[in-house]
């Protein structure tokens, strides 16, 4: 064991049961250089200190490269979707702090990242944590997480969040939009099917021909998010249109056998049925977006037209635009739910339609449940109570 100096500050290189360690004590004093070394002794016999970082090691890697050989190392280990995700969310890694080598990250460097991504508009706590837990399982290979792992916090996650719901008007906006174009078709089909089955998107992409019987109009989710959303839905006409649309569009292309997907995947303009179709994101965003537009240019020209002035116009076009900022393909779950509630199908028709609801969520439809009975009986109302003077029950005379 040896303490040396080198340009002002002390290295320690050290052998633990015949591994060498040899890093630097952070300090020029003496005193402190010997705690210091003391201190990375214990943490090595703790399991604590990580393994060494030898020239040419994974830890010796910068993380883009590091983050790269990780994800390609798993293809065929994981599923296509689980890698597909790995890769979506080195993205931001890689872009603040990809050439950060992975024996230097420590647990200021991943909360300085945290902030930065909690500093970006539109980041949840929960995407932040995934994209951690996937700096974690590198510097896990690295044998370094171990030395950080106590310093390291998530970020709060506010699971009390239930997806948006669109008033009818924004409704039919937004599927005006989306049939106006050709190449938003699939986007468009997945839409319908959503919000009139409540299916996610994960059981949409999955879905195969042979679990579509458009002559008895009942689908069957066999991949859901969890055991319990496996189950057999029935179409009503809306999502039958659509699954016809899109027989059409696959027998066009040479597709429609019963093992093929109904959203098969497209990479580089070719398409093949017997893989599934990873994301409409893209198709999705777009389409939300020129929802928004539409919205916001009829709100401001009836402001004009109501002589508002060019403020009340744009103060016009921001609050219609803001009714489809953040919508979710996956809010079109929560709409169909809610729809289903405020027409009064009970919890259990919802669980049987939708698969899994945790109580929360329960709890939550029944009070929009309740909502809309409410609104239903105030509208029987009428004033029946200030027709006729009220009479004294003693007297018989109007009070």
């Amino acid at each position: 064991m040896a303490i040396f100096k080198r340009n002002k500050t002390y290295y320690a290189d050290v052998a633990v049961n015949g591994t060498r360690y040899k890093q630097s004590l952070e300090t020029a004093n003496w005193q402190e250089a010997q705690r210091k070394q003391k201190e990375l002794i214990n943490r090595i016999m703790e399991g604590k200190a990580g393994a060494p970082a030898g020239k040419g090691s994974f830890a010796s890697l910068p993380l883009e490269q590091a983050l790269a050989e990780f994800v390609d190392g798993r293809v065929g280990r994981v599923a296509d979707r689980t890698n597909q995700k790995e890769r979506e969310r080195s993205k931001p890694i890689v872009r603040i702090m990809g050439k950060v080598l992975v024996r230097k990250i420590d647990a200021r460097t991943i909360q300085g990242y945290q902030n930065a991504r909690k500093a970006e508009r539109g980041v949840s706590g929960c995407t932040i944590n995934m994209e951690v837990a996937l700096i974690r399982q590198v510097l896990k290979r690295a044998k370094r997480w171990a030395v950080i792992a106590d310093d390291v916090h998530s970020m709060p996650e506010n699971r009390d969040v239930v997806g948006k719901v669109m008033i009818m008007e924004e409704k039919l906006s937004l599927f005006r939009t989306a049939s106006s174009k050709p190449s938003w078709l699939v986007a468009y089909c997945a839409a319908v099917i959503s919000v009139s089955t409540t299916c996610r998107k994960i059981e949409l992409l999955n879905l195969r021909w042979e679990n579509a019987d458009l002559f008895a109009r009942v689908i069957q989710i066999r991949r859901s998010k969890t055991a319990a959303g496996h189950r057999a839905i029935p179409m009503n006409a809306d999502a039958l249109a659509a699954f016809a649309r899109l027989r059409e569009r696959a027998e066009a292309l040479g597709g429609g056998a019963p093992h093929h997907y109904v959203f098969p995947a497209c990479e580089r303009e070719v398409i093949d049925f017997t893989k599934p179709q990873k994301s409409i994101r893209t198709a999705w965003r777009n389409l939300v977006r020129e929802a928004g537009r539409g919205a916001g240019r009829k709100a401001a020209q009836e402001a004009l037209d109501k002589r508002r002035g060019l403020r009340g116009a744009i103060a016009a076009w921001k609050l219609a635009e803001s009714s489809f900022k953040g919508l979710r393909f996956h809010d079109l779950r929560h709409q169909a739910i809610t729809e289903l509630s405020e027409g009064g199908a009970s919890d259990a028709t919802m669980m049987a339609v939708s698969g899994h609801l945790s109580k929360r969520m329960l709890e939550h439809y029944s009070h929009v449940r309740m909502a809309a009975k409410r609104t239903a009986v105030d509208a029987l109302g009428g004033g029946l109570m200030h027709l006729t003077p009220i009479v004294e029950a003693a007297t018989g005379k109007p009070s």
